[in-house]
């Protein structure tokens, strides 16, 4: 089996060198792209700033990535078929799991984004309540968010900065909350924005929307990690449930392989197929059903 699995992962290994090659060019190329300056009103978007809803993953992220899902898939391929071709034509869609997990990165970045935004709009509520200007606000509320994420590369902090900027520069706060709005994503950073812009423009009572607005937002990402820990136990239990059916087959595959004969023969594979979709299907639901958040 040994010897298999080493065949296979090196047959894999140069497959994925192919492919890896085109998609590292489109990523760079993408890559490029996406940090170049973007263009908004009177000032220019920093380079090391863009969208949130992409995330530029590196070369050695691709192949780190398409490599674990390549041996995991050539395992599990050997595990229910037994087979060395199909083991290889299983583990070729590894190729397609670094999108997969660029959709996760750019996920916890979005949820860590909206953490430090929740933070930054109570410094931005208490500031405004002791009477600063709202340009001093925001400088203020950068000084605080430091002393909470000293990482000067913590996304808010480099928004906060950027903004702070383009105030400097003369451009209107509110259009740069839109625009990070826009960037972000997310539709709480999205409704602040308009709430703050249509307030400077009607000349509504900016405190006030600042404090009800970061208790709303407060109490919708309490009430969500509240439902995140009361299902904790039922993602550990899914994905036990998963895990399971796996280690009941290679048991009986290694202890009784006389008796799981029939399974690697004729009819046997399709029968191996259906339980493989089956459990991929069941785990799909499970994670969908216990998705929360944006």
């Amino acid at each position: 089996m040994a010897v298999a699995i080493a065949a296979g992962l090196a047959a894999y290994a140069a497959f994925l060198l192919w492919g890896r090659l085109g998609l590292s060019r489109k990523n760079t190329a993408h890559e490029s792209g996406g940090r170049t300056e973007h263009k908004s009103g009177s000032a220019s978007v920093p380079p090391d700033i863009g969208d949130y809803e992409d995330y530029a993953m590196s070369r050695a992220d691709q192949w780190i990535s398409g490599c674990a899902a390549g041996a995991v898939l050539f395992v599990l391929g050997f595990l229910f078929y037994k087979n060395i071709l199909i083991c290889l034509v299983i583990s070729m869609i590894a190729v397609l799991y670094p999108k997969v997990r660029k959709r996760q990165l750019i996920r916890r970045r979005k949820e860590e984004l909206r953490r430090q935004f929740k933070h930054a709009l109570y410094s931005l509520s208490s500031a405004l309540s002791a009477g600063k200007s709202v340009e001093n606000a925001f400088r203020e509320t950068g000084s605080d968010l430091v002393l909470l994420y000293p990482d000067p590369r913590t996304d808010m902090i480099r928004e906060l900065n950027r903004i702070n900027r383009r105030t400097e520069n003369g451009e209107p706060i509110e259009r740069s909350l839109l625009d990070l709005g826009r960037r972000s994503g997310i539709e709480d950073v999205k409704q602040f924005a308009e709430s703050f812009a249509a307030c400077k423009r009607t000349g509504g009572d900016l405190v006030e929307v600042m404090r009800r607005t970061s208790n709303l937002i407060g109490e919708k990402m309490d009430i969500e990690q509240d439902l995140s820990v009361l299902i904790a136990q039922k993602r550990f239990e899914a994905k036990a449930l998963g895990f399971i059916p796996f280690v009941i087959v290679a048991f009986l595959s290694f202890s009784s392989p006389d008796y799981m004969q029939p399974l690697y023969e004729g009819a046997g594979h399709l029968i191996m197929t259906a339980a493989l979709l089956i459990l991929a299907v069941s785990q799909w639901l499970a994670r969908t059903i216990m998705n929360i958040g944006m």
